[in-house]
């Protein structure tokens, strides 16, 4: 399937999970998280803040347990400016507010340096096993992740499995280094 028929499709799965489902799968996730990611590595993470109409996986919960279990950690989190992504550390100087697209972000705070984030969490619509993903089509995190060192891990979230292919896929995709699903 090509991307925009992915995005269609798993679009409008997530739009049809019931709210028990939608809160059932962000806990899953977030348990998934923290079982299968070592993080007495990364000084700085990337989370997104869910688009709660579009109903992606809520991080809220990863969030609450990487403060209350590893607060050495600094979280990152997105705000678009133009094109591009810039980040702001999640901490007691930053503040938070709906945009006009109902996007949670950063209204002012402590910018981060993005060669400084050790592991970003990519929200995706579908992903396959090649590590290539689908997201809304804008860019916004194949720019950022450009960007990005190295050395930075770049994991997608989604409710669902791998799709079989991506047909139109192709070199400028970012790939991803893995996946988490419920």
């Amino acid at each position: 399937m090509t991307k925009q028929e992915l995005r269609k499709t798993y679009l409008e799965k997530r739009l049809k999970l019931t709210d028990n489902e939608y809160e059932n799968l962000s806990q899953q996730i977030c348990d998934q998280f923290f079982r299968s990611v070592d993080l007495w590595q990364p000084k700085v993470i990337h989370l997104f803040l869910p688009i709660k109409k579009k109903r992606e996986p809520n991080t809220f919960p990863i969030i609450d347990r990487l403060k209350i279990e590893f607060p050495f950690i600094k979280i990152a989190i997105p705000k678009v400016e133009g094109d591009i992504l810039i980040n702001y550390y999640l901490d007691s100087d930053c503040s938070l507010q709906e945009n006009k697209w109902g996007i949670t972000e950063p209204i002012h705070g402590n910018l981060v340096n993005t060669k400084e984030i050790d592991l970003v969490l990519v929200p995706l619509l579908a992903f396959d096993l090649d590590g290539h993903r689908v997201g809304y089509g804008k860019g916004y995190y194949d720019r950022f992740l450009k960007e990005c060192k190295d050395s930075c891990i770049k994991i997608g979230v989604s409710f669902f499995s791998a799709a079989e292919k991506i047909d139109d896929a192709n070199n400028l995709d970012i790939k991803l280094d893995g996946f988490i699903i419920p």
